[in-house]
């Protein structure tokens, strides 16, 4: 708990919409309803649900999020247009806590080359579309774009005007990762000390890592003053990425004692909400990435090693039961019922409905059937998979592979496409290419493999393996996973998974990968 002298930092979490700019990291609706879920668990404050003017699915993912998830406010970004905010508002209306945000940029570069407006101009639309929001809402936040860039004195102007026109928040974004702690800090202290009515909203942040300092420039500005942090799980967004919420969130609760602040995250929730939005975007998480890396509580060196079987003190400045990182748990076993299924399901977070009750269920007891002893890690991947998923024109019913030192790898490949059963032998440099090109063959899909990722879910020879794949077609991308004992399964649907979710949004004639360059 907070001391009295401790100030409580809010955490605005924009992975569903600048987490999303990704490249590749789109999401569909379930998807991001099944994250939004689970960072109301984590105890974020504000979701930011996407940008719903952007697209239909955009426009769905915030209005569902808004609907069902409880505890957080839920905001839509909008352009400062009109026609954008009354989309935001549409998509959030009827929700019990709401937030618009909008933006506009005031350093000269981006005025004069993107917007083609006046320092004039881009004030007097500042101030008319917070005005316009606030006719929707209470709640409205304000991010002057490339702030970091712009002039001071006429960011203070533009600022002070915003929160005269009702603006509760006022965002100051590091759009291009371009500021240094020290100077970032300053800019905070500026607009504190500078702004008139600083005092009558509150001064948040959002910091991209081009330079890799977007962790050490938010926490510089919580030192002068801000109140709202702005970032991601992982660290994801375009680019380079956004500053990582569990970095934020352990440094401030690790250094209380120097920050003098802290947040209201309930940090036992951070290594699961890091591990479902890893799985979901297909973006793998680097091995020594601070607090969520696979090596972030690992040491090998002998020093320390001794250090840590004397006094953990020595070398260990957080527990790593802080951020819910605990030996894996048995769960389920091969005679567990279905009973003892719903209750685990259930303590995890997650509430299915019975017909992905009943499909979870029958793959846990086949992986029984295939292993000694299930996890949570293993079950976390097959619920995930069964909440969020698509309608399948293609399924995988038989997969056979031939394959050795002095044989032609040869995939025979049984699936069943729109109901009807086909099956097809080709040949590949190895048994997954096999695999993969003779479904591209069955499927006729012209997709483009960008990525292939492999890791065993939990210790073990008999341990899952999941695969993930990135597949591109038609300007399109699409993220594909597939767990199973054997790899080569796995990787054969995660290949279908993504051709399934591609087909899918082009039936829907839907993007998923249309964004607007934002803050």
């Amino acid at each position: 708990m907070a001391s009295n002298n401790t100030r409580m930092i809010r955490i605005f979490d924009t992975t569903l919409r600048d987490g999303e700019q990704s490249p590749g990291a789109s999401m569909n609706v379930e998807e991001k309803l099944m994250i939004a879920k689970q960072l109301a668990r984590l105890g974020v404050d504000v979701i930011e649900a996407g940008f719903a003017y952007s697209s239909p699915g955009d426009f769905e993912a915030v209005r569902q999020v808004a609907q069902t998830v409880e505890g957080p406010t839920v905001c839509s970004l909008a352009r400062a247009k009109p026609e954008d905010i009354t989309r935001a508002w549409e998509a959030l209306k009827g929700a019990p806590k709401v937030r618009i945000h909008t933006f506009l940029s005031t350093s000269d570069i981006h005025l004069k080359h993107q917007f083609r407006m006046t320092r004039d101009e881009a004030l007097k639309r500042a101030v008319e579309m917070v005005r316009f929001a606030r006719g929707y809402v209470d709640d409205v936040e304000f991010s002057p774009m490339d702030a970091s860039r712009s002039d001071p004195a006429y960011l203070y102007e533009v600022l002070e005007a915003v929160i005269e026109a009702g603006a509760g928040t006022v965002n100051i974004p590091d759009t291009v990762g371009y500021a240094a702690p020290q100077e970032f800090g300053l800019l905070i202290r500026g607009i504190r000390e500078k702004v008139r009515n600083s005092t009558q909203a509150v001064i948040s942040v959002h910091c991209h890592n081009d330079l890799g300092l977007a962790v050490a420039n938010s926490l510089a500005a919580v030192l002068e003053g801000a109140g709202q942090v702005e970032c991601t799980i992982n660290g994801i967004g375009e680019r380079a990425g956004n500053a990582a919420l569990e970095e934020i969130a352990m440094g401030l609760r690790t250094r209380k004692d120097f920050y003098g602040a802290d947040t209201a995250i309930r940090t036992e929730e951070i290594s699961k909400t890091s591990r479902l939005v890893s799985k979901i975007t297909g973006m793998v998480i680097q091995p020594n990435k601070a607090i969520v890396g696979a090596n972030a509580f690992a040491h090998t060196s002998g020093i320390h090693q001794d250090g840590l079987l004397k006094e953990k003190s020595t070398y260990e400045i957080m527990r790593p039961e802080s951020i819910g990182l605990v030996q894996s748990t048995l769960i389920m076993g091969k005679l567990s019922g279905r009973h003892a299924f719903r209750k685990r399901i259930e303590e995890l977070g997650y509430k299915p409905s019975e017909e992905e009750m009943n499909r979870a269920f029958e793959r846990v007891k086949k992986l029984a059937d295939q292993k000694k002893e299930i996890y949570e890690e293993d079950l976390e991947v097959i619920i995930s998979e069964e909440v969020a998923r698509i309608p399948e024109r293609v399924v995988l019913k038989a997969l056979q592979i031939e394959s050795g030192t002095n044989r032609v790898p040869t995939a025979t490949v049984e699936l069943e496409i729109d109901g009807r059963l086909v099956t097809q032998t080709g040949t590949g440099d190895g048994p997954v290419d096999a695999a993969y090109r003779t479904i591209a063959a069955m499927t006729q899909a012209k997709s483009h493999l960008l990525s292939y990722a492999v890791k065993a879910i939990t210790g073990g020879t008999d341990a899952q393996g999941e695969v993930s794949v990135r597949l591109e077609e038609g300007g399109k991308t699409a993220i594909g996973h597939g767990a199973d004992t054997d790899i080569i399964v796995a990787s054969a649907k995660a290949y279908l998974n993504a051709i399934n979710k591609l087909a899918f949004w082009t039936s829907k004639e839907a993007d998923p990968a249309k964004k607007v360059g934002l803050i």
